[in-house]
């Protein structure tokens, strides 16, 4: 998919209305006034909302009779799906070099900051000796 579609893609999906539009669309074909039925919108504001989904390639638009239906389109989600799983990737690789590092430094922190090795004592001399005297 090409930048400029899938800024399109982004861009449609940005408005919730537009959002709740193509979740109606995954049950079914949908006419306009099918559409506007659970919004507090107008239908010329649905047609609005409907165009631009058009445009960024989520949906199709076809005349039946008297009726224009709207179909959800899949492919161009599935590519902006794709897109962002590539980008996830990308971070997730570099969290694992991150958390790496950040783990190497802190057993080097752990090494340079732990007391001193200690020196066994020696006994006072009076102090009772438990080794046998030769």
């Amino acid at each position: 998919m090409a930048t400029d579609q899938l800024s399109k893609v982004f861009s449609a999906l940005s408005d919730p209305t537009r959002r709740d539009i193509l979740l109606r669309l995954g049950d079914g074909d949908a006419t306009v006034t099918q559409l506007a039925a659970p919004f507090s919108i107008s239908l010329p504001a649905v047609s609005r909302h409907l165009k631009v989904l058009e445009q960024a390639g989520l949906i199709s638009r076809n005349r039946q009779a008297q009726w224009r239906t709207s179909t959800l389109r899949a492919e161009p989600l599935k590519e902006a799906t794709t897109w962002m799983d590539h980008l996830s990737h990308l971070w997730d690789e570099r969290f694992d070099r991150l958390d790496a590092h950040l783990a190497a430094l802190q057993g080097h922190m752990n090494n340079t900051t732990s007391p001193p090795a200690t020196q066994p004592q020696r006994e006072s001399e009076g102090q009772k000796n438990d080794r046998p005297d030769v």
